[in-house]
């Protein structure tokens, strides 16, 4: 049995007609015939009563018609499905992301996108950056929403820049320089760091590194942890500074204060990131949605100014 056989037995069982059904099917009526009586043969049943005057179904008919119905319908939404799902319409996405460079970004597009295309299942992996490197090379997740630092010392990739943030230094509010609109690097050269673990964003780290030796001076790291929350708790603790990306204002606490670095152009761009040869179709449709999102008049980026708005605290 096929597929064929079941329009044709569908096509004669709703006419009782060969004739019209095989108009309806736009074949000539002897195959629909033959069709019918192959379909009878392999099941072993008779389908049809036929005579001269008229064509009617039979008991066996009668049952077999509502499941061959079924039968076909369902085969015609799973065709459906297919080519939906070779648009990219269903299936799957998974997104990994550093939460707070995209925190306002992100919720606006997942709305917008999920009203939009609702058979896409997003799936939302939370990395640190180096992760997130590892993560995006095994092709274990379709699209990150991260920092580029690093990124480009991986090949084929395709890179969106979203905005720009610079990098900060971030103290207490007690400490004598935190009044300051800028400070240069070098005046740092007798602090107390507080650093994320290299293994948590190696070119983060190392960023910071060269931004000390290029000032002629190692930064005294007192303190090391494996969270961005930690390492603001400890600099709001007063045992030390840290010098990171300025987004990191969303996790701000009122007694912290982020300070433009005076004469450098230590800048990170927060982006979004995928594989080339990645053939999920979702990603070019949620990519589409992104460019839509961001050509509104909306600042999904917007974080505080480091000078003006700790000065008023």
């Amino acid at each position: 049995m096929d597929i064929r056989q079941l329009r044709y037995f569908i096509s004669v069982a709703e006419h009782l007609n060969f004739t019209e059904a095989a108009k309806q099917l736009f074949v000539a009526q002897p195959a629909v015939s033959q069709q019918i009586a192959n379909l009878e043969k392999q099941m072993g049943v008779q389908l049809f009563i036929r005579d001269k005057h008229s064509v009617r179904l039979t008991n066996a008919g009668t049952v077999f018609l509502k499941d061959a119905q079924d039968i076909f319908s369902r085969f015609e939404e799973s065709i459906e499905r297919a080519r939906q799902a070779e648009h990219g319409l269903i299936g799957k996405l998974n997104i990994g992301l550093l939460s707070a460079p995209v925190r306002k970004l992100l919720p606006h597009l997942v709305r917008q996108f999920r009203q939009k295309y609702p058979n896409i299942h997003i799936h939302f992996n939370f990395y640190h950056l180096a992760e997130l490197l590892e993560k995006l090379k095994a092709d274990e997740i379709d699209l990150a929403f991260t920092l580029s630092l690093g990124l480009h010392s991986i090949g084929g990739l395709e890179i969106r820049s979203l905005c720009t943030q610079p990098h900060c230094i971030i103290m207490h509010q007690d400490h004598p320089m935190a009044n300051r609109k800028s400070i240069n690097v070098a005046e740092l050269a007798q602090e107390p760091f507080v650093m994320l673990e290299r293994q948590e964003s190696p070119p983060g780290f190392d960023l910071v590194m060269a931004m000390c030796a290029n000032h002629g001076f190692s930064p005294s790291i007192v303190s090391q942890t494996s969270r961005v929350e930690t390492v603001l708790m400890i600099v709001d603790s007063g045992i030390g500074i840290t010098i990171m990306p300025r987004h990191l204002q969303l996790y701000n606490s009122p007694t912290l204060r982020f300070i433009n670095i005076e004469g450098d152009d230590h800048k990170v761009d927060v982006v979004a990131s995928w594989k080339k040869m990645n053939t999920n179709p979702t990603i070019s449709l949620i990519i589409e949605e992104m460019e839509t999102l961001l050509s509104q008049p909306h600042d999904f980026f917007s974080f505080m100014s480091s000078s003006s708005d700790t000065d008023e605290r």
